[in-house]
């Protein structure tokens, strides 16, 4: 085991010094060819960009393994070799597809060929026939996560990235399962660290299509090899295949999804994807590509502890889930293709219906509360039955989940519940969700005292169930509030703001800084005459001291602009911060409430 382990570590360090030097050679070339991208908006850099990474990122993969695989191993990797011929056949594709360019329906047509050729050989080599269905479905996974890599190669460092890290994760979930696996995962770990050093923000080199498909068919035949496997279900493995993959997944389906209600083709290019998105809300592209990657450490991390639980730890795989819907649905929010984002919806026949269900009921919401209700309840029979008992009460869950189901999406609209808005949820909106969740809860129990007798049914649950879905509630729409505020504290092409006043009139101010993104403000800090307020926070914003200190606060904290919000700032006092602001050419502006 320690010769092996070794063995793999060599084998990275190996790919790794392989694709730095692979990499400057194939710069070099690239350069002196004048095979370069042009400066494109969706690739978001302004110099023209050597491409053809990707055979840096395949050669340095492929030799060392395929030097390992010759080197006696026995049993003979059959399952990697396999794998590796595959990458290698979409590598080919790709670089078809940057010298010729091949059209979308060509290269989804190669993947599909591929990939049913590795599932025909993964047969043999594993032992298995699974249900055509099966069948069927792995090779459309197979040609999904080729694409999904694809599509997310769309800023400095993210595909690349999100293909070690999902290497990695693989490599811990698969690796103990899938014999020899590790080996050809470790040789492309090290060659995409190897690459990274040079398509970093701002990229030296791209990858271009030979390298995007290359990875995604490494990594999409693993994750195959490890569902259609003689050991564990298919549904199962599939689920932590998922979440290993959470990434690329979600990107690719969110950008479908959009782009099919804004009546674009699925073809079309454009930045519209989660890290575009990302960067609209205010966060540098550096910044959008980290999200990312802690977002794909996180699917990998709860992929490999629910492995490690046997299953036990399924509750995590639901609020993950409930965490990316609850994503999806804010970032749809961000405009991306000029005000036309649900085209598709409004041209319909039933454009006017489905548009007034998408923006005044929340359809979104309400099928993520579906989500919620139903993971919550599951989770309370879970924390109310630890032994044998479960297996008896768990039945009562399925029978009694669609009407429960039915009775608390009724409560939650009655109470007016769906007609507050998630990116303005404070305090005076508990009372609303408690009211719906209590009503639920009430008529859920007397559903189950009048259809069910209460048998096999326990209070408790009910109780834990109650608890737990106010506390989700309050956590989703709470988060909407929360991730709209991080966006513009966060936001790069926001003014930095010092607001003089940290009373009703700076308390409104930040207010409507954190929730209006078109204002582009953020507020630092307040000063304010008032002595007792010194070193405290005011909705988060921290009390700098008074007008003294304020040439220190704009020598040293980067303001852009200084706002009055009170009227006792004037005469004298006013002057004064006028004057220092104006040596430093700092924006002053005041506060005026009027009623028209």
């Amino acid at each position: 085991m320690v010769v092996l382990l070794a063995m793999f570590y060599l084998l990275f360090f190996v790919a790794l010094a392989a694709g730095l030097g692979l990499s400057w050679r194939v710069r070099r070339v690239a350069l002196r060819r004048r095979a370069v991208v042009p400066p494109r908006q969706d690739r978001w850099h302004r110099e023209s960009t050597p491409t053809f990474g990707g055979v840096a990122i395949a050669g340095a993969t492929l030799a060392p393994f395929a030097a390992w695989a010759a080197g006696g191993v026995d049993p003979a990797p059959w399952v990697p070799i396999a794998i590796g011929v595959a990458g290698l056949g979409m590598f080919l594709v790709g670089f078809f597809d940057d010298r010729l360019q091949l059209s979308p329906l060509a290269k989804l047509m190669w993947s599909l060929i591929i990939g049913g050729a590795l599932i025909f050989t993964l047969q043999f080599v594993q032992h298995t026939t699974p249900h055509w269905a099966v069948t069927v479905l792995a090779v459309v996974w197979f040609g999904g996560i080729v694409h999904a890599f694809n599509l997310l190669d769309n800023m400095d460092g993210l595909a690349g990235g999100i293909g070690l890290i999902v290497a990695t994760g693989l490599v811990v979930v698969a690796g103990p399962v899938l014999e020899g696996i590790a080996g050809l995962l470790a040789c492309l770990a090290g060659a995409l660290v190897g690459f990274l050093y040079w398509n970093r923000s701002p990229a030296r080199l791209f990858m271009g299509d030979c390298g995007s498909l290359f990875i995604g068919a490494v990594l999409g035949g693993v994750s195959l090899a490890y569902m259609l496997g003689p050991e564990g279900d298919v549904a199962w493995n599939g689920t932590l295949m998922a979440m290993t993959l959470a990434v690329p997944l979600f990107d690719t389906s969110f950008v479908l999804v959009l782009r099919r209600l804004a009546g674009r083709a699925a073809s079309r290019g454009g930045t519209d994807h989660v890290s575009h998105r990302l960067v609209s809300l205010g966060l540098s592209e550096r910044s959008a590509v980290r999200v990312l990657y802690g977002l794909a450490v996180l699917g990998a991390g709860l992929a490999w502890l629910v492995s490690a639980s046997d299953g036990g730890a399924i509750a995590y795989i639901a609020l993950f889930v409930v965490a990316l819907l609850l994503a999806g649905i804010y970032l749809a929010r961000v405009p991306a293709y000029n005000g036309e984002d649900f085209g598709a919806l409004q041209k319909a026949s039933f454009g006017p219906f489905l548009k007034d269900l998408t923006f005044r009921w929340h359809v979104a919401e309400i099928l993520l509360d579906v989500v919620l209700i139903a993971v919550v309840y599951w989770a309370s029979y879970g924390l109310r039955f630890e032994d044998e008992r479960y297996d008896v009460f768990i039945t009562s869950f399925t029978a009694s989940l669609p009407i429960v189901l039915a009775c608390k999406l009724g409560a939650f609209y009655v109470s007016g519940l769906y007609s507050r808005m998630w990116g303005t949820f404070g305090l005076r909106d508990l009372y609303t969700v408690i009211q719906g969740v209590a009503l639920g809860s009430a008529l859920s129990v007397m559903v189950a005292a009048y259809f069910f007798r209460f048998e096999r049914f326990s209070r408790g649950v009910f109780i834990i169930d109650a608890a737990l879905l106010t506390l989700a509630i309050i956590i989703s729409r709470g988060s909407f509030r929360l991730m709209g505020e991080a966006a513009v504290s966060r936001s790069k092409q926001g003014r930095r703001v010092l607001i003089y006043g940290a009373g009703s009139g700076g308390q409104l101010l930040v207010r409507e800084m954190r929730v209006n993104a078109d204002w582009l403000m953020n507020p630092i800090a307040f000063i304010d005459d008032d002595p007792t307020k010194f070193k405290r926070r005011v909705l988060g914003v921290p009390v700098k001291g008074n007008i003294d200190g304020l040439e220190r606060l704009l020598d040293g904290h980067k303001v852009d602009e200084v706002v009055l919000s009170t009227i006792a700032v004037n005469g004298t006092k006013e002057q004064r911060v006028r004057d220092l602001c104006r040596a430093r050419g700092v924006a002053v502006r005041r506060l005026h409430l009027e009623l028209r």
